[in-house]
């Protein structure tokens, strides 16, 4: 499955709406877009999707290369795949439905947790930090896209 920032998109969606759901925050529902992009994006610092790593991986045989121009087909090269696969080595084969954990589930909790008590789309948050985050935690580890 390929990844990009509509699956981040999905994930901010999904998980927006669990905490809703489950009555853990409170925000104006025409602002809905505006959160979703916005919490997308903050997911965006916590994975890596295949969009980013091809990227990395091109920014990575341009380095190896210098100024030579790249070829057409380089995402097809044995470089680029070398490149690529030493990318997703570093992530220690972790992913979330092809979402690539560039730090750890637990500092994504934190790190989302603070997103929603500091982010003005949001009016109200309800539990502790700590709950928030093992809620949080628990429901990313079990984010799946489904095929359509």
């Amino acid at each position: 499955m390929k990844t990009d920032f509509e699956t981040l998109r999905a994930l901010a969606s999904y998980t927006i709406n669990l905490l809703l759901d489950h009555k853990m925050i409170d925000f104006n529902t025409e602002m809905r877009t505006e959160l979703i992009d916005s919490m997308a994006t903050e997911y965006n610092v916590c994975f890596s999707t295949d969009d980013d790593i091809k990227q990395q991986a091109i920014e990575d045989v341009e380095d190896k290369m210098g100024d030579v121009s790249l070829p057409e087909d380089i995402a097809e090269s044995e470089m680029f795949n070398h490149a690529r696969k030493e990318i997703i080595k570093s992530f220690n084969g972790e992913n979330i439905a092809g979402l690539y954990l560039v730090e750890s589930l637990h500092q994504v909790g934190n790190r989302m947790t603070e997103f929603l008590l500091n982010n003005e789309l949001i009016d109200d948050v309800f539990g502790t930090d700590e709950e928030i985050a093992n809620f949080l935690i628990g429901k990313i580890r079990n984010f799946s896209i489904k095929r359509g």
